[in-house]
C-alpha cells in the first residue's frame, strides 16, 4: 500500500518523457495514416481507437512496458488500420468489416420494428429530427441509421424526391 503513495522524481522524470515519447509517435503515425485513423467509420475504426488508448496509457504509466514495445504496438496497430482501410475497397471485406445502415423512417412513417432492432427510442428519434429542424412529419423523406451510429434525417419540400444513390443498402 505505501507503493501507491511514494513518490519518485526519476519515476515521474520517466512517466513525462514516455508520455512525450508516445505522443510524438502517435502524432506521427496519425499523420503517416491519415485523418482515417480517428473518424467515426466503423465499429473497426472503434476498436482501433480504444487499443490505441489502451497502449497509450500502459506504456505511460506501467514500469513493465518500454517505450519501444509501446511504439510497436502502435506501429502494429496503425499498420492493420491501413490494410484493413485498404481491404475495405472490396465490397466483399465491406460486408465483413463495416456494419450496414438502417433505414427508420420513410416518408414521415416509423418503419415498423426498425427502431427496437437498432436499440433506438422514439425520443432519439425526435431528438434528431428536432436536431434537423424538422417541423411537420410530413417533411421527412427519410430517416437512417448509419454504419457509425449517427441518426442522418433527410427531410424537404414535398414535390422532391430522394435520389436514390443516396439511401442504396
Amino acid at each position: 500500500m505505501n507503493e501507491w503513495f511514494k513518490f519518485s522524481a526519476d519515476g515521474l522524470f520517466a512517466i513525462v518523457l514516455t508520455a512525450i515519447g508516445i505522443y510524438l509517435a502517435l502524432i506521427l503515425l496519425t499523420r503517416i495514416s491519415g485523418k482515417r485513423s480517428f473518424s467515426k467509420m466503423s465499429s473497426f475504426d472503434f476498436a482501433m481507437t480504444v487499443a490505441i488508448g489502451s497502449i497509450l496509457a500502459t506504456v505511460i504509466i506501467s514500469k513493465s512496458v518500454s517505450l519501444q514495445h509501446g511504439i510497436t504496438g502502435l506501429v502494429i496497430i496503425y499498420a492493420i488500420q491501413m490494410l484493413v482501410a485498404e481491404a475495405r475497397k472490396w465490397q466483399f471485406m465491406r460486408r465483413i468489416i463495416d456494419n450496414k445502415p438502417t433505414l427508420l423512417m420513410q416518408n414521415g412513417k416509423i418503419i415498423e420494428g426498425r427502431l427496437e432492432k437498432c436499440k433506438v427510442t422514439e425520443s432519439d428519434l425526435k431528438a434528431k429530427l428536432r436536431e434537423a429542424n424538422v417541423i411537420q412529419l410530413s417533411e421527412v423523406k427519410a430517416v437512417v441509421f448509419e454504419s457509425t451510429g449517427d441518426i442522418s434525417v433527410l427531410h424537404g419540400s414535398d414535390d422532391k424526391g430522394i435520389d436514390e444513390w443516396l439511401i442504396d443498402f
